[in-house]
């Protein structure tokens, strides 16, 4: 027999001020699918715990990772395919910066002011 646990509390009350909506909405949905399966707090704790290891890298001790992975398979299998949907940003080094700056200003001299000429 599988213990049951009350489902009666009311999961916003968890959400911080700070929170970022994205973070907050993948918390909120591992809490809504295990909502009743384990007690409010541990539950919360877990909430957390997965949010911080998806969006922050952290790590936490063996057994934990271990029960977050368990519980966040189906969560996070359905965020990471929508976040593969969305654009991506694009990180570029600044020599390749600015190599692309001088290209453009050689390529096109016009539309290039220095700072000198618009202080004049």
């Amino acid at each position: 027999m599988t213990q049951t646990y009350p489902t009666d509390w009311d999961i916003e009350k968890y959400r911080d001020d700070t929170d970022l909506e994205e973070h907050w909405q993948l918390r909120k949905e591992f809490m809504k699918t295990h909502k009743g399966n384990f007690p409010e707090d541990y539950l919360v704790a877990l909430a957390t715990a997965f949010t911080n290891i998806e969006f922050m890298g952290c790590s936490y001790p063996a057994a934990v990772m271990a029960r977050v992975a368990e519980l966040s398979t189906d969560v996070a299998k359905k965020y990471r395919e929508v976040k593969k949907t969305k654009l991506q940003r694009t990180f570029v080094s600044a020599s390749n910066a600015a190599e692309n700056k001088v290209k453009k200003r050689q390529s096109d001299p016009g539309t290039y002011t220095s700072n000198k000429r618009a202080r004049q």
